[in-house]
């Protein structure tokens, strides 16, 4: 079942899976498609439509064992859809009977739904630029061309960064970029809500005559608590203010709400409040700048002061251009707002403003017509009258137009420099939450849950990207670290069980690798999938009986795959049958020639008795994948034995720079170091070794038999002591804890200590005389390389 945190938009999220999931099968991106098959099956286990879309996704990838267990269940869960792909399962394994009988099932049922057929269903003629590019770097990865396949995987994650192969590509690659700038993060999404009343004073009030007046909570200041939204944008200062009368409100449709989410609806309306910017100019009386009018005055406004003609009319022609400009920047979602240039078409019950209450203003055409108007502008005691037009301006004194400073925003007030969209919300962004219908709030719920859904598939995304990225690095424990930060939900898929399976191994964690590979096999027996790994591990194990029932069952599920070939290699490998072992390698490199590890095991194997042969397996190895450190390691292995120091601690750092999390690769740069002469460099080597994995044994033998060579044997005591506790049964430690203490002079412990080495291996009675022989501090003796 999903989980609690996303049951509220999980009809959302499933649609958004099953687009993606069709789109990457539409594109012949198979794995993709398998990799957000597998998210949208484990949120949901009980769903047959997950389970279905996993199943397809399987089929096209070829894992058809594993598609049909998924569909395979028992007979009551058991669906049409699921009868469907079980018979194409069968068909394509040469079960035809099989097939045939579940395809009559399918029949049975009336209501029958073929499985491929969904809302979600999107078909492509043909496939996207994203999926060319990707399907591109992977034949250019698998054609030797790293630089090529590099470029071609980050072009298509540009352009889609839900191509989850490109990002594989990316890591095999190992030229991988930060996540944060494949994947950048993104904010979560917010509910769009109707916005909020905002009190008038809020924004400086202004009169008919261009005055600004200060809010009397100011004190008289009115710079002192309103500040403009610098980070908003200010038309004021681009372009006059728009006509009143063409901001005619509209209540929002279903197909205008695409813009609300991006524009915010608390700024725009202090924002259009102001005409121009503010400036100790306005304190003192009206601007002296002078526009040109695009409008004609009417005749009743000629006969007025030079003053009021020259101003009024000017600012009535200021606000009218600023209506284009308002419409070009505003969303595309949005209908265009519709423009008159006749003043009788003002209709005022439409304006932004609100009335006063119990009052209904005069219309501005009658205004106009009469000559009633200046007149009318003295009356103090009229509300009508307070509403007046500001042409008729400063007619008076100062006094009277001081006095009249106070005059009410209704619905005339629009007329003023300033648009009424400062004192009401009904603004051009969103509507009065008066008109904030259930419809539309149904709307915004949607959309926000459509984009909690896009929002969590992204972050999922990114940290399955991470896990990854931390993985090819060979970052393991980051890259446990990350799984765990995963959904619960996740965390028990088979990807993540392979991945915590791998990096176990990698950070040689063999018994915790042996758990998760065991839980995956659990979860999905048919799988082929990093099953070479489980079969290496197994090699080291000495699991000799799990190692061949696993390599009867991979040859079984299909006899085609390289992955059943390596398994029964490291069997023969393990019964010390090394041609068999080389003959089942050979047989995966002819399956898959781009199988590296199927070379570097054939080296492995060849490097006891034809050093040249092996080097050419290495060889091969690398050709196939640049990062393979075990071929580097082998090449080292080879070049050493064949005392070409220089060539060996060359390879050795190679190996150590793909993989410097690994304390045996350190340990055999340190030892090729040492071989040179240089031990003060290889027992730093050595000391770092240790840091990373204070248990392994190796390099910690290693590090006592250097201790001993520069004669620090106190120190050497502590490790081969250390070591002796843990490997009892080990002759080499036994015998180099003897010479350690004989060098020392502890006669006594060196005699006890060689006794308990001639128990362990009646063999070595020839170094136990060689060593009685030695005198006390003859550390320069050539030691050993047991």
């Amino acid at each position: 079942m999903q989980s609690e945190s996303t049951a509220s938009f999980y009809p959302h999220l499933r649609q958004r899976f099953q687009s993606l999931v069709w789109s990457c099968l539409d594109s012949d991106l198979t794995k993709t498609a398998v990799f957000y098959a597998e998210r949208h099956f484990a949120m949901d286990r009980t769903n047959h439509e997950s389970r279905h879309l996993y199943a397809t996704a399987l089929l096209r990838e070829g894992q058809t064992h594993s598609a049909l267990h998924l569909v395979n269940g028992a007979q009551d869960e058991l669906c049409t859809g699921c009868m469907e792909i079980k018979a194409n399962c069968s068909i394509k394994l040469g079960r035809h009977r099989q097939a045939r009988e579940a395809l009559e099932n399918t029949l049975h049922d009336t209501n029958y739904v073929s499985s491929a057929s969904s809302s979600s269903r999107i078909a492509h003629s043909f496939p996207e630029e994203a999926a060319l590019r990707c399907r591109s770097g992977t034949t250019a990865l698998k054609g030797n061309l790293p630089e090529k396949a590099s470029r071609s995987f980050q072009d298509a994650l540009a352009l889609n960064p839900y191509l989850w192969e490109a990002f594989e590509g990316l890591c095999a690659l190992g030229t991988i970029p930060d996540i944060d700038e494949i994947f950048p993060p993104r904010p979560p999404p917010l509910k769009r809500a109707p916005p909020e009343e905002i009190p008038p004073k809020s924004a400086p009030v202004t009169t008919g005559a261009g005055f600004f007046t200060p809010d009397t909570g100011n004190g008289g200041n009115l710079f002192r608590t309103w500040k403009p939204d610098i980070s908003q944008p200010q038309p004021f200062r681009m372009a006059p203010p728009p006509e009143p009368t063409t901001h005619t409100f509209y209540p929002f449709s279903p197909e205008d709400n695409s813009y609300l989410v991006s524009r915010p609806t608390t700024n725009n309306s202090l924002v259009q409040a102001i005409s121009r910017p503010l400036s100790s100019a306005d304190e003192g009386g009206p601007v002296t700048k002078r526009m040109r009018s695009t409008t004609q005055q009417p005749e009743g406004l000629k006969a007025k002061s030079s003053k009021s003609s020259l101003d009024d009319p000017l600012k009535k022609a200021r606000a009218r251009p600023a209506l284009s400009f308002a419409n070009i920047f505003s969303s595309s979602g949005r209908r265009s707002q519709p423009t008159t240039s006749s003043r009788t078409n003002v209709v005022p019950g439409k304006s932004n403003a609100q009335p006063a209450a119990g009052h209904i203003p005069t219309r501005r055409s009658t205004r106009l017509q009469t000559g009633t108007g200046p007149k009318q502008l003295h009356s103090k005691n009229s509300t009508r009258d307070r509403r007046r037009p500001t042409t008729h301006s400063r007619t008076q004194s100062n006094t009277e137009s001081e006095k009249d400073e106070g005059l009410n925003f209704g619905v005339e007030a629009a007329y003023s420099p300033s648009p009424p969209a400062a004192l009401s919300p009904r603004s051009e962004v969103s509507p009065s939450p008066s008109n904030w219908t259930s419809a539309q709030e149904q709307l915004a719920q949607e959309e926000y849950e459509h984009e909690q859904a896009e929002h969590y598939i992204y972050e999922l995304v990114r940290s399955f990207a991470r896990s990854a990225r931390a993985l090819a690095l060979y970052d393991c424990q980051k890259c446990l670290d990350e799984l765990e930060q995963l959904p619960h939900a996740h965390q028990h898929s088979c990807t993540v069980f392979a991945m915590v399976g791998r990096a176990q191994y990698e950070r040689q964690d063999f018994s915790s690798a042996e758990r998760a590979f065991k839980t995956l096999r659990k979860e999905d027996p048919y799988r082929l999938w990093d099953m070479e790994v489980y079969s290496s591990l197994l090699w080291h194990l000495q699991r000799s009986v799990e190692l061949s029932f696993l390599a009867q069952e991979l040859l079984n599920i299909n006899p085609q795959s390289p992955q059943a070939w390596i398994t029964i290699g490291n069997l023969f490998s393990l019964q010390k049958e090394r041609q068999q072992a080389l003959t089942s390698f050979r047989r995966a490199i002819q399956l898959d020639p781009t199988c590296a590890y199927a070379y570097t095991l054939s080296g492995h194997e060849s490097i006891d008795e034809d050093l040249n042969k092996a080097i050419n397996f290495f060889q091969s190895a690398l050709r196939a994948d640049a990062r393979h450190y075990n071929a580097w390691y082998g090449l080292g292995t080879c070049y050493l034995r064949m005392s070409k120091l220089r060539l060996a601690e060359y390879h050795f750092r190679k190996a150590s720079e793909i993989h410097p999390k690994n304390a045996v690769l350190l340990g055999c740069v340190g030892m090729a170091v040492e071989r040179r002469g240089d031990r003060e460099t290889a027992l730093s080597l050595f000391n770092e070794a240790i840091r990373i994995a204070p248990d392994n044994a190796l390099v910690r033998y290693r590090r006592a038999k250097i201790y001993v060579s520069m004669r620090k044997y106190t120190a050497a005591v502590e490790d081969l002591e250390l070591l002796r506790s843990s490997t009892p049964d080990e002759s080499n430690v036994v015998f180099q804890l003897a010479k350690a203490y004989r060098l020392l002079g502890n006669v006594v412990k060196s005699a006890q200590t060689l006794a308990a080495a001639r128990d362990i291996s009646p063999k070595s009675m020839g170094k136990i005389k060689k060593l009685l022989e030695t005198m006390k501090d003859e550390g320069d003796d050539k030691m050993d390389e047991g």
